[in-house]
């Protein structure tokens, strides 16, 4: 029976934690708090003492972290599971990291004899739950074909993108486009609040217009409604990953990256104002109207 080690079990990784439950793996988990666990441990999942403890004798060490810094902690911390992960073991880091993070952690990871695959992951928390995923990978391809049975219960949809470090790009790319798409929308729904439209008019007009990407569809009705319930991705994540994408950007660029920057800027507002809610709440942020 495979052995995987789990760690991370925040919205989307205490689902895709248990996809390797149901496909049968033997499965050890991790998370600073115990308690998002223990549905997982009531199915058959071992409790971990630490990301080390985990990662002891796993064949894949997966893990769904907030940004670099609990990355690095978890990896390679006093406490990380590369201190105590087996030589040729896989480790697939799911979390949408920095460009440069993912590289030096990659060049470390290597240095101790583990398999680095690059694959951070699109799709919302239900996804997660269902193995729906879809996987951007960075790496080796011949690393890729080992790695495909580890990757197999979280989505049947792997996009390649080249060496390690190229998931993360794509993703950095994805998730810039949504904080641009999904702050456009605030700012549009602002707009047209306040000019006294008929809001359900400009719904229907969105949904069948040209702008309407799949973001602006999600977030569209819930901002117009003011209803954050079921919070898949929060603001603070939104501006952490608009933020590395710029500085990307600024790495490879000549010219300054005026749109994403903006939405930047207009994310940090949003992290300041409500950075655990939903992210479609920049609209209450947003709408504010024009003194006098």
């Amino acid at each position: 029976m495979p052995h995987v080690a789990f760690i991370g079990l925040g919205r989307m990784g205490h689902g895709m934690a248990g996809c390797y439950l149901e496909a049968g793996f033997s499965v050890a988990v991790w998370n600073r708090s115990r308690a998002k666990a223990e549905d997982l441990i009531a199915r058959g999942a071992r409790w971990a003492a630490s990301p080390a403890d985990a990662a002891e004798g796993a064949d894949a060490i997966v893990t769904m972290v907030a940004d670099d810094e609990a990355s690095q902690t978890v990896w390679l911390g006093i406490d990380g599971a590369g201190r105590t992960a087996k030589a040729g073991a896989l480790a697939i880091e799911c979390s949408t990291v920095s460009h440069q993070h993912a590289l030096d952690l990659a060049r470390a990871l290597q240095d101790r004899g583990l398999i680095y695959i690059d694959s951070p992951v699109t799709g919302l928390p239900d996804a997660a739950a269902s193995g729906k995923l879809t996987l951007l990978v960075g790496a080796d391809i011949a690393d890729l074909d080992k790695a495909r049975p580890f990757l197999a219960p979280l989505g049947s949809t792997i996009r390649h993108f080249g060496p390690v470090g190229s998931g993360t790009v794509y993703k950095l790319i994805n998730n810039l486009m949504g904080a641009i798409h999904i702050a456009g929308l605030a700012e549009g729904l602002a707009i047209a609040e306040h000019a006294g439209l008929d809001m359900k008019l400009v719904l229907e007009s969105i949904a069948s217009g040209v702008a309407a990407s799949p973001q602006v569809l999600r977030h569209a009705p819930r901002m117009v409604a003011r209803d954050y319930s079921s919070a898949s991705f929060t603001a603070a994540l939104r501006y952490k990953d608009a933020a590395y994408a710029v500085r990307l950007a600024e790495q490879l660029l000549q010219a300054r990256p005026l749109v994403g920057a903006a939405a930047v800027e207009a994310y940090e507002k949003a992290k300041a104002f409500a950075p655990d809610d939903d992210e479609a709440k920049m609209i209450e942020l947003i709408s504010q109207p024009r003194d006098g």
